[in-house]
C-alpha cells in the first residue's frame, strides 16, 4: 500500500520524509516535533490500547523521555498515528563513535532498569498481551508461562534437537514461572537494547514499547537488558555477566534472572525465522545451554 502522505501533510509543518522503518511500521517526520507512523500489522482498534498504555506510562515521572501518541486513525485501510518525536542518537551508534563510553553505557542500562522498578502498572499496562498472544494475560507468572508454552509448540522440533534435555528444561521453566507471584507489578519494557535508547546531551529516550511490554516483574527487564547490551560480539558473555552481577547487587535474584532468560529464549527462538535459520535462534540456543542457567532452574 502507498503511504498516506496527503493525510500526514495535514498534520505536518513541512515536507513529509520517511525517517525509519521497523517490524511494526514506517515512521515519517512531520516537523513541529511530531512524527507519523503507518502500522503494518495492527488495526486502529489495536493501536488504541498502545495509546492508552503510553498515556499511563507518561504519568510515571520517569527520568527519560517516552513516546506519546496524540492521534490514531485509519487511512485507506491502514492504521496510522501521530506521535511526539523523540530526538537523539541511538546508544548503539554513540558507543561505536566513542561519544558514549562503555562504562557510561552500562551505567545507563542499570539506571533505566532501576527507574522502571519504581513504576506501578495500571489497567492499560495489564491489558497489553505478551508478544501479541491474547491468551497470555492475567497473573504475571501464569501469563509468561502460557506464552512460553504457546511459543514452545512452534519451535520445539528445533529446540529439542539442539538443546539437550529440552523437554525437561521446558517443564522446569513452566513450573517455576507459574510459582512467581508479585506484590506490585511494574511496567516491563521487555526490549531494552542499545538501538532503543536515544542519547542527546543530558537527555535520554526509551523507544519501541510493545514487543514484550506489559505489567510484570522488573527483574525480567534486568535479565533481558543484561543479555541485550551486547548479543554477538566476542565480549558479549563478559558484558552479560557483568550486568547480571550489577543487577544482583541492587536486589535482583540471579536465579530469577536466569529463569526469565530461559523463558525469553524459548518464547522468541523462532519469532524472526520460523525455520530457526537466523542468528537470534542460535543466540537463544546458546543461552539455553548455559550451565549456570540450567543450574538456576
Amino acid at each position: 500500500m502507498e503511504p498516506p502522505i496527503e493525510y500526514f501533510e495535514q498534520h505536518a509543518a513541512g515536507p513529509v520524509a520517511l525517517i525509519g522503518q521497523g517490524m511494526e511500521g514506517a515512521v515519517y517526520d512531520l516537523g513541529n516535533g511530531l512524527v507519523g507512523k503507518v502500522w503494518f500489522n495492527r488495526t486502529a482498534a489495536e493501536v488504541l490500547p498502545v495509546q492508552a498504555f503510553l498515556a499511563e506510562l507518561n504519568q510515571q515521572d520517569l527520568p527519560f523521555r517516552t513516546p506519546d501518541i496524540t492521534v490514531v486513525d485509519t487511512v485507506d485501510g491502514q492504521a496510522v498515528s501521530i506521535e511526539r518525536k523523540l530526538t537523539g542518537t541511538p546508544l548503539s551508534e554513540a558507543l561505536e563513535t566513542g561519544a558514549v563510553t562503555q562504562e557510561q553505557g552500562l551505567d545507563l542500562f542499570v539506571d533505566v532498569v532501576t527507574a522502571l522498578s519504581k513504576t506501578t502498572a495500571g489497567p492499560a499496562s495489564k491489558a497489553l498481551p505478551l508478544l501479541g498472544e491474547t491468551s497470555a494475560q492475567g497473573e504475571w507468572g501464569d501469563a509468561l508461562a502460557e506464552l512460553v508454552r504457546q511459543r514452545a509448540l512452534k519451535s520445539c522440533e528445533y529446540l529439542a534437537a539442539d538443546v539437550d534435555g529440552f523437554d525437561n528444561l521446558l517443564q522446569q521453566v513452566l513450573a517455576n514461572l507459574s510459582a512467581v507471584r508479585l506484590e506490585r507489578p511494574q511496567i516491563v519494557h521487555g526490549d531494552i537494547c542499545t538501538p532503543n535508547l536515544l542519547v542527546d546531551d543530558d537527555q535520554v529516550a526509551l523507544l519501541d514499547w510493545g514487543f514484550v511490554t506489559t505489567a510484570g516483574d522488573n527483574t525480567f527487564d534486568a535479565s533481558t537488558a543484561a543479555a541485550f547490551y551486547d548479543m554477538y560480539s566476542p565480549a558479549a558473555r563478559a558484558i552479560d555477566d557483568q550486568l547480571v552481577d550489577r543487577f544482583e547487587v541492587i536486589g535482583h535474584s540471579r536465579d530469577r534472572m536466569y529463569l526469565y532468560r530461559a523463558a525469553y529464549a524459548i518464547a522468541t527462538a523462532t519469532i524472526y525465522s520460523p525455520t530457526a535459520a537466523d542468528g537470534h535462534y542460535t543466540w537463544c540456543v546458546e543461552n539455553l545451554r548455559r550451565k549456570e542457567l540450567r543450574a538456576a532452574l
